[in-house]
């Protein structure tokens, strides 16, 4: 039979310091926006370089190694991509035709594809 472990429990004189709600052990605290002109710095000066040598880099990366290049390319496609249904899902085959047929007779196209001289927009968008 294993013995149990003793609960950790911490010395009397650490739980007499310890901090209250909404109080750290570091009062004064990370300087306000270090971090940020930190971030802000670093992709300032990135822009630049990139502005100056990001093409040289695409090229050079793309003709000595075009894995390296594809994995940049796949890593900032999207993961997903939704799909919404359209404005003729469920409609058939059939009714697609005859919607296709009406639309050509109302703008004067012949069936095919050539365009006729009935309709004045299709005439005039042509020329």
């Amino acid at each position: 039979m294993k013995p149990k472990k003793a609960a950790r429990t911490a010395p009397k004189e650490l739980l007499a310091y310890s901090w209250k709600p909404g109080h750290s052990g570091n009062p004064n605290g990370r300087p306000k926006g270090s971090r940020n002109r930190l971030s802000e710095e670093f992709l300032s000066a990135l822009q630049a370089d990139f502005q100056e040598n990001g093409t040289q880099a695409i090229v050079k990366v793309r003709e000595d190694r075009p894995q390296d290049y594809l994995k940049v390319i796949a890593s900032i496609l999207p993961k997903q991509i939704e799909v919404k249904e359209g404005a003729f899902d469920g409609i058939s085959d059939e009714q697609l035709a005859a919607l296709v047929a009406a639309a050509r007779s109302a703008l004067g196209v012949a069936e095919d594809g050539g365009v006729g001289a009935t309709h004045p927009a299709v005439t005039e968008s042509l020329n």
